[in-house]
């Protein structure tokens, strides 16, 4: 029984350490200033969205207990954005509809990351990108800086030990400025 305790807590201890290290690294202020995401909140979901995405991109590879330990930050990912739009101020009775909204626009986009990866051009990434994360305020040479960003985060990711990610350690390169 202990054992069970213990091992669910290091469990959870794992996924907030992986979560609160994908929203330290979509805060990053160089997303918002060179690279030119819009500083609003829309872009900031756009970003720990990516974050995760690549999160999970990596964990897939490695078998069903990672995928485990993918569920519990999706979780988590989750009850933050819950928590988030009942701070905005979001009613109890909009806040399932906003979390549908956000949770189809989190599998869409994982699909539009999914194919522009598997592309061999970082246009059909940079233009992806464009349409989520920078929206109406579309820049192109910000949107292809993106692009190789998240190219060298999912590279270095893939390089990542498998148990040091289950343990919750990973490293996200810095963005370029």
């Amino acid at each position: 029984m202990l054992l069970s305790l213990r091992r669910r807590s290091e469990r959870r201890e794992t996924i907030e350490r992986l979560y609160g290290a994908i929203v330290a690294q979509a805060r990053l202020p160089v997303f918002y200033t060179p690279l030119a995401v819009p500083d609003t909140v829309e872009s900031r979901f756009d970003l720990i969205v990516l974050h995760v995405y690549l999160l999970f991109r990596r964990l897939a590879q490695d078998g069903a207990g990672a995928r485990a330990i993918g569920q519990g930050v999706f979780d988590t990912f989750v009850a933050d954005m819950d928590g988030s739009l009942r701070e905005m101020g979001t009613g109890d009775l909009a806040v399932p509809r906003r979390m549908r909204a956000m949770g189809e626009a989190f599998y869409g986009r994982a699909e539009a990351y999914d194919a522009a990866l598997a592309a061999d051009n970082d246009d059909v990434l940079a233009a992806a990108l464009s349409r989520n994360v920078y929206g109406d305020a579309a820049n192109a040479e910000a949107a292809r800086k993106l692009a190789r960003y998240v190219r060298g985060a999912a590279r270095a990711l893939a390089s990542q030990d498998s148990a040091a990610i289950t343990r919750g350690e990973i490293h996200l390169p810095m963005p370029e400025e």
